[in-house]
């Protein structure tokens, strides 16, 4: 059975998905970009504190399901310059500490004309 992950604590859905969705002990979380989930505008001008944000994002995400960024299994990582790399990872490095599985790409161009954007998937302990 899919369980729809909701919170406020994190950015609404900017189109036709979910935040997340827990299936099987497993947490799948959309793409978080840097957008405060108050406002809905993009915080940060730089990729790390673009990323910052987007850490933060993904905390509330992970934290609507008690789970922590230890127990992230995989991201995927996008990012709008490959020049940024080595930034990204130093604020990246600072959360997933328990070093899941990870792709990181160069794309064209992200949502908002943000720098950087992460989905992760999480095991977590489902309700009984």
């Amino acid at each position: 059975m899919l369980k729809y992950v909701e919170t406020k604590n994190a950015p609404a859905a900017i189109g036709p998905y979910s935040q997340g969705i827990v299936v099987n002990g497993m947490a799948f979380f959309s793409g978080q970009i840097p957008l405060s989930p108050v406002t809905g505008e993009v915080i940060g001008t730089t990729i790390e504190e673009q990323a910052e944000q987007v850490m933060q994002n993904i905390s509330a995400l992970l934290d609507s399901q008690n789970a922590k960024f230890t127990d992230v299994v995989k991201t995927t990582c996008f990012l709008a310059n490959m020049d940024d790399f080595a930034a990204f990872n130093s604020v990246y490095a600072k959360y997933f500490t328990g070093k899941p599985a990870r792709s990181c790409v160069a794309v064209k161009a992200l949502p908002k004309d943000v720098l950087c954007e992460v989905e992760v998937i999480a095991a977590i302990q489902e309700e009984v």
